[in-house]
């Protein structure tokens, strides 16, 4: 991990790609309900700003592990939303 900077760039990034996603789908499927492509969206933005949260959390001792830990949460967090994306 570089720095917390590439670490909250990285979350917005990842986080921003799978909302954007979410938005070509609905484009692309006018005809398609958009209940759960509308609830993907909220779980994203949920998670981006339980991991910022986390990210800005001070009183960490072990700060190497707890931001390598926040990374790993954003990797599995996000694939979890690519799964529900490419269920719609």
């Amino acid at each position: 991990m570089a720095n917390v900077r590439n670490l909250k760039k990285d979350i917005n990034y990842v986080l921003g790609d799978i909302i954007e996603a979410v938005y070509v789908w609905e484009y692309t499927n006018t005809d398609k309900d958009t209940k759960k492509s509308e609830a993907i969206i909220d779980e994203a933005i949920e998670t981006f700003d339980e991991l910022i949260e986390k990210v800005n959390d001070k009183s960490v001792e072990n700060k190497k592990a707890h931001f390598k830990s926040i990374n790993q949460e954003l990797e599995d967090r996000g694939r979890a939303l690519i799964e529900k994306i490419n269920k719609l």
